[in-house]
C-alpha cells in the first residue's frame, strides 16, 4: 500500500528572506515516530528527527549558523571577507542562506555530482558562487580544492572549515541533543547518526551521555570505499575530520549504497516520508540495530528531505568498473 505523502515531508522550498527572523527557524525540529518499518520489533520504538524543517532544509543549518556567528564574535569574519568552505551540498545551502541574510558573499566548493537542482537553489535564491571538484573524489576532493583556494589568498576569505571546527559539534551539543532528550522525555536508549563532518554524531553523543552515560551512540557510514550515499564518509578511505573522535562512540553500523537506495523507496511507500539517501541509510541502520536489541527507544537523524537528483548509481558503477584506477581531476578554475 502506498501512503499519501503529507505536505510536511515534501522537499522544502527556499524560504523567502525578509529579515534575519528567518534564522529563528533553525532548530526545534519535530521528532517523527516510525510507525510501520520495524513493526516486528514489538518492544523497540524508532524515531527520526525531521531536520529538513530547519530553514535551509537540512541538519547542516545548525552548525553553519553557529560557525558563522562564532566567526563574527571572534573577529575572524568581517564584512569584507568571503565565506569559503567545501560542502557536499547541505552545509553550502545553509552558508548561502545565512550569508544572504547577514550580507556576506559565499563561495562553495562542491563535488560536481551534486545535482544541478541543489546548485540552482543556492545560486538563484541566495547568490553563492559554486566551484566544482571531481565527482569521483567526493568530499575529500572538495576539501583539498577549498584549502588550495584559501591558501592562495587567505586574507580574502573566512573559512569555517566545517570538518575541523569545534563550533560544528557544539551546535548539536547545545541544540539537537537537548531537543531529543526533551522530546523523548529522557527515554532514549540508543542514538544513530551518519558520519559526514562528524559534527552531528559527536555533538549529540557528548550531550546525550551527559544526560545518561548508558545511552548507546553509534555512527552510520557507507560500507564501500566508492559509494553513492551523498553526504556520508567511509572513514577508512577518507580524510578523517578533526572533530570526529571514534573512540567516544559505542560502535558503527555500515550500510551499502544499494540498501540505502532501496530504503528511500520503502520510507516513501510504508511511512509516507520522502528523504534522501543519507537519511535512508540511517533508517536502515536503525532497523539493523532494532533487530539486535530486546527493547529500547532508538532516535536517528534524517538530515534532509528527498532530492530529485543524486549520483546516477548505474552510471557510477559503470564508470567504476571501466576505470577503477583513474579519477577525473578537480576543476580548479
Amino acid at each position: 500500500m502506498k501512503f499519501k505523502v503529507s505536505e510536511d515531508v515534501q522537499t522544502p522550498s527556499c524560504p523567502l528572506i525578509t529579515d534575519q527572523s528567518v534564522l529563528q527557524n533553525i532548530g526545534n525540529t519535530p521528532l517523527i515516530r516510525i510507525q510501520n518499518l520495524g513493526r516486528e520489533f514489538k518492544d523497540v520504538e524508532i524515531y527520526a528527527k525531521a531536520e529538513w524543517k530547519n530553514a535551509g532544509g537540512s541538519v547542516k543549518s545548525r552548525p553553519a549558523l553557529r560557525m558563522i556567528e562564532d566567526g563574527e564574535k571572534s573577529g575572524r569574519l568581517t564584512k569584507d571577507k568571503i565565506i569559503l568552505d567545501s560542502t557536499s551540498g547541505n552545509t553550502g545551502i545553509a552558508y548561502a542562506l545565512i550569508g544572504k541574510v547577514k550580507g556576506y558573499k559565499v563561495k562553495l566548493v562542491m563535488p560536481a555530482n551534486v545535482c544541478k537542482e541543489r546548485k540552482g537553489i543556492m545560486a538563484d535564491f541566495y547568490g553563492a558562487e559554486i566551484i566544482t571538484s571531481s565527482p569521483f573524489e567526493g568530499s575529500d576532493g572538495a576539501i583539498l580544492l577549498a584549502r588550495k583556494i584559501f591558501k592562495e589568498n587567505p586574507d580574502l576569505y573566512f573559512m569555517p572549515d566545517q570538518y575541523n571546527n569545534d563550533s560544528n559539534w557544539k551546535a548539536h551539543y547545545e541544540t539537537t541533543a537537548k531537543e531529543i532528550w526533551e522530546q523523548t522525555e529522557g527515554r532514549i536508549t540508543h542514538f544513530l547518526a551518519g558520519i559526514g563532518t562528524g559534527g552531528t554524531i559527536m555533538g549529540n553523543t557528548r550531550r546525550l551521555k551527559d544526560y545518561n552515560k548508558n545511552i548507546q551512540c553509534l555512527a552510520v557510514e557507507p560500507s564501500e570505499e566508492l559509494h553513492g550515499i551523498e553526504g556520508l564518509k567511509h572513514m577508512a578511505s577518507s580524510i578523517v575530520p578533526g572533530i570526529y573522535k571514534e573512540e567516544e562512540l559505542d560502535g558503527k553500523i555500515s550500510v551499502s549504497t544499494e540498501a540505502s537506495y532501496e530504503m528511500v523507496k520503502r520510507l516513501e511507500d510504508e511511512e509516507g516520508i520522502l528523504v534522501g539517501h543519507s537519511a535512508a541509510a540511517a533508517m536502515w541502520a536503525a532497523l539493523d540495530l532494532a533487530s539486535r536489541i530486546d527493547k529500547g527507544v532508538i532516535v536517528t537523524i534524517f538530515p534532509d528531505s528527498c532530492e530529485k537528483c543524486y549520483i546516477n548509481f548505474g552510471k557510477f558503477k559503470e564508470y567504476q568498473a571501466s576505470t577503477p584506477h583513474t579519477l577525473p581531476k578537480a576543476d580548479c578554475s
